[in-house]
């Protein structure tokens, strides 16, 4: 999943077994259909709430962020929140990570399907983004920054999996 560092993980399993460990990349709006398949074992997915029919450990809980031009006036604080959107062109991708119940600002027209799209429409003028911190580091561009947003939704990666296919290799890297 885009934003996370799964080294930790592979180089504990490592470590502990002999077993080959592949990693696949996949599209955050493919993630969950993956692991539902069969497709891959486990998944590190980014979740507001855990799906009712897999099984999944909350591993952290990410800082939400509004990412922004760099001369843009919000920088001139060390925190933002909410309600200081108001008024602003906030993009929301295809692949929002994040569960909101009221968007704040004003939507852009036409949605990009990505992060690293509305990353660019951002640094194009066109509006500002919320993402998890981890997102905005992965997307990184000296003409942009970002600021902690308050009184947003936050997102919690975790790693998940089916239950009706876990194995004993899956109880080994769950532990």
């Amino acid at each position: 999943m885009p934003g996370t560092t799964p080294q930790k993980w592979v180089a504990a399993w490592r470590d502990r077994t002999d077993v080959p460990l592949e990693l696949v990349h996949a599209p955050v709006t493919d993630q969950l259909t993956l692991i539902r398949a069969g497709d891959v074992d486990m998944g590190l997915v980014r979740l507001g709430e855990r799906p009712h029919d897999l099984h999944a450990i909350p591993l952290y809980t990410e800082t939400t962020v509004v990412v922004v031009p760099a001369d843009h006036v919000l920088t001139a604080v060390d925190e933002v929140s909410t309600d200081d959107l108001e008024g602003e062109v906030v993009i929301r991708t295809l692949d929002d990570p994040l569960t909101w119940q009221s968007h704040p600002g004003q939507p852009a027209v036409g949605p990009p399907p990505d992060v690293a799209g509305a990353v660019e429409l951002v640094a194009a003028g066109v509006g500002l983004l919320v993402v998890p911190q981890s997102l905005a580091r992965l997307h990184h561009r000296r003409d942009l920054t970002y600021r902690p947003l308050t009184g947003a939704p936050t997102s919690t990666v975790q790693l998940a999996w089916h239950p009706d296919r876990a194995d004993e290799r899956t109880e080994t890297f769950v532990g």
